[in-house]
């Protein structure tokens, strides 16, 4: 059965946060309505806090085991106690140096993986991708983040790889960063032209790991849909976000998908739809 509960917080993510750490669950394993956004006030004060909604499947609950009648206690009589033996002096422990462990091979960290995996496609320097390289090399300078920008092309698409050291702060929460630094580059390489360049920009391999989250989301909520019969809508997301959903269900059976509301709190419903058994 599907249950519901409501979390307070300064900031929605911290709402959010508090109340998956209560209920014990995952991200995946629930749907977020924000029913507050919260304000942060002037200096503290006037300030509201964000409050949301987690909606999760909770198994049905099973019938009470009627608790076994206690048997009265049986009395046994004390043992007599040995007697004692002296004890023996124990001798000296001797502490042996401990054996020197073998220097294990090192293993590189998850960012420098990232960074000796070879970007997709073919490497470019035409002026699109110079346009790019000096476009993101001043940002990246004025943001004070060590990055280097990589220019391969996939058919039209140019796929711009960021390799560096703390590329986290560059993708941000849920690859808002990532998409401002994608958008700003767009129009700043397009400016003027009269061939419009499709540039896709990436950081260790985060697109590919939150279409795959986003997948299974989209699964996941199809099942609950098909099985409770009723229509769900996810959290707001951005138009990429909410195209991936909506691919990822295009031919399950029993749903079907839509979009409500307005930028930037535009959801993706899961509607249940019996037309498509």
């Amino acid at each position: 059965m599907l249950k519901y509960m409501e979390f307070t917080a300064k900031t929605e993510d911290e709402a959010i946060a508090k109340g998956l750490a209560y209920l014990g669950l995952d991200r995946d394993d629930v749907s977020v309505e924000i029913l507050d956004r919260g304000k942060t006030g002037f200096l503290g004060i006037g300030s509201v806090p964000a409050k949301v909604k987690l909606t999760y499947e909770s198994p049905d609950e099973p019938e009470p085991i009627p608790e076994p009648v206690p048997e009265p206690p049986v009395v046994k009589e004390p043992k007599p106690t040995p007697a004692t033996k002296p004890e023996r002096p124990k001798a000296p422990r001797v502490e042996r140096p401990a054996p020197k462990a073998e220097p294990k091979p090192a293993v590189q960290s998850k960012t420098a993986q990232s960074q000796t995996a070879a970007p997709k496609g073919e490497r470019v320097d035409d002026d699109v991708a110079a346009a790019i390289v000096k476009f993101q090399t001043g940002l990246f300078e004025h943001m004070g983040v060590e990055a280097t920008p990589v220019v391969t092309k996939e058919g039209d698409t140019y796929q711009v790889v960021l390799e560096g050291e703390n590329m986290g702060a560059l993708i941000g929460h849920r690859g808002e960063t990532l998409d401002a630094i994608q958008q700003l580059t767009g129009y700043a390489v397009n400016k003027g032209r009269s061939h419009r360049a499709r540039i896709h920009v990436d950081a260790e391999g985060y697109r590919a790991r939150r279409e795959e989250s986003l997948n299974r989301l989209a699964r996941k909520t199809a099942g609950k849909v098909v099985k409770y019969r009723r229509n769900i809508t996810l959290e707001a997301m951005n138009a990429y976000e909410r195209h991936v959903i909506h691919t990822a269900l295009q031919d399950y059976p029993g749903v079907s998908t839509f979009s409500t509301g307005t930028e930037p709190n535009r959801r993706t419903v899961v509607a249940y739809d019996p037309s498509k058994m």
